[in-house]
């Protein structure tokens, strides 16, 4: 079993007087002005979730951009500060963006291109060649400061998701003592859709700049193969999952990213949750009542509006669940700059207005909208409450909330509905699988999970629980490590 412990023996062992450096955009720990005084947030985020508790373990720099008003006031000269606040670990270096750069590069080019066109979602990416030259900017500016972090050092370099698909090259060809690795947080999309993006050869080549390339799943993994395969020149070699060109290479892996299940489940058990968990049964009026929650960033691919549709189709095909099931939707908006995000959120009130007005009665509405910014004590209490919880995604690389919520179930009595075309469905198969597009089919499986006999329940959440146990976060990193050791920098 892979444990904190022995994640850390590995990183004693194998990288002995080297430097480990994760580079992305969103900072772990953001700093910000809150009733006359600085306040420390650990922003919600799937990349944090799984990466923290690895930085705790590694030490060593996380480098990202510095998102809080109050940010320039904690850190050092060197624009560092020491975090976690409470026990401090490992560094963050912070990287300053004007409002013009992350308006070009995270919610113009990362946002409003890339996203859309690695999701299914039926949402169109939109290419600007500002936005473009944003990005080429913000990229070399990460670069620049990883150079500089790492000086004459030897070190490894681990990179985040999409926005920095391009640092991966100028890092390689400017530092022979550099071994990077990368790893996709989200689908990459087959051949035929990536190849619509004007700048695909640049944003190629900039990946295969890596010693190293993750993806959750093979699937993608083949994806980037047969895309690398039809737009550049450069040789695959499927049996070894390798790609050389200019005669670097860059090897292929799958790396199936998952959660410190230990710790969220002790957190589950604390007493504060307890008590969070009497608190909302009161003011929520939930007692004597069937919850079913939704716990999402608001974002078009997760499906909510979907999710929303097949309740109402659950309600009115079954009549004798009125006014004994609740649905919650939590979740933080996003990207509210982006006018795809925005009408999302507008489709959603609009559809929650809807129901709760066809349904209601007395005291009883179907759904309470809590989306907005809650403690994570009050999500995890959340999570503990409901029989059920909907994972509806359109297409997601993982889904960490499906993880999250297994590991939350400590009575081992619930049911996890779980979209299909989430990578986590490849690992949590006694989860009941959907297809989100399915109104009908999504609002018949919840008729199922709700009538499921109580052993059923515990029998598939046990197994659930047994295998994110074992395939947890520290077996992502430990293998991610691993394989970067394994890699000749300069090869």
């Amino acid at each position: 079993m892979w444990t904190r412990e022995r994640l850390q023996t590995l990183v004693e062992e194998k990288l002995q007087d080297c430097l480990f450096v994760v580079v992305s955009n969103r900072e772990p720990y953001v700093h910000s002005h809150a009733h006359g005084a600085i306040q420390c947030q650990v922003p919600p985020s799937g990349l944090i979730t799984a990466l923290d508790p690895v930085m705790r373990a590694c030490g060593g720099t996380w480098i990202a951009h510095g998102s809080g008003n109050a940010d320039k006031e904690t850190v050092d000269e060197r624009d560092r500060v020491r975090v976690p606040p409470d026990d401090p670990s490992y560094t963050l270096r912070r990287v300053w963006l004007s409002k013009g750069e992350v308006d070009g590069y995270y919610h113009g080019f990362s946002s409003d291109a890339l996203w859309p066109l690695c999701h299914i979602a039926y949402t169109r990416p939109t290419f600007n060649a500002d936005e473009w030259s944003t990005y080429k900017a913000v990229n070399e500016r990460f670069a620049q400061v990883v150079l500089k972090e790492v000086g004459a050092r030897r070190a490894f370099v681990f990179v985040q998701d999409y926005h920095l698909t391009l640092m991966p090259r100028i890092l390689r060809d400017a530092n022979p003592n550099v071994v990077v690795a990368h790893f996709w947080h989200i689908p990459w999309p087959n051949r035929e859709a990536f190849r619509v993006c004007p700048w695909q050869h640049d944003i190629l080549d900039g990946l295969l700049g890596n010693h190293l390339l993750g993806f959750h799943l093979r699937y993608h993994c083949n994806n980037f193969l047969d895309t690398v395969d039809r737009a550049i020149e450069a040789r695959v070699d499927r049996d070894r999952y390798q790609i050389t060109r200019g005669e670097k290479k860059t090897a292929v892996r799958p790396f199936p990213i998952s959660i410190d299940f230990e710790e969220v489940a002790r957190r589950a058990g604390g007493p504060d949750v307890e008590a969070e968990m009497q608190r909302l049964k009161r003011s929520l009026e939930l007692e004597g009542r069937i919850l079913v929650m939704g716990l999402d960033r608001i974002d078009y691919t997760k499906g909510i509006p979907d999710r929303l549709r097949a309740i109402d189709r659950f309600l009115d095909r079954n009549p004798e669940y009125r006014g004994k099931v609740v649905f919650i939707q939590t979740g933080v908006p996003s990207r509210v700059h982006v006018p795809a995000y925005r009408r999302i959120n507008d489709e959603i009130d609009t559809l929650i207005d809807e129901i709760n007005w066809k349904y209601e009665t007395g005291d009883w509405r179907p759904i309470i909208d809590m989306r907005g910014s809650q403690s994570a004590v009050t999500l995890m209490a959340l999570r503990r409450l409901a029989s059920l919880a909907i994972v509806s995604s359109l297409h997601d690389g993982m889904n960490l909330v499906a993880k999250e919520f297994v590991a939350s179930s400590l009575g081992e009595d619930t049911v996890l509905i779980l979209s299909e075309f989430t990578g986590a469905a490849r690992e949590l198969t006694d989860a009941l699988l959907v297809n989100p597009y399915s109104a009908d089919q999504v609002a018949e499986v919840m008729r199922e999970a709700l009538e499921m006999p109580l052993e059923e329940r515990q029998r598939r959440m046990s197994r659930m629980r047994a295998i994110v146990r074992e395939n947890n976060v520290y077996k992502w990193a430990g293998d991610i490590v691993s394989g970067m050791v394994g890699l000749r920098s300069g090869g």
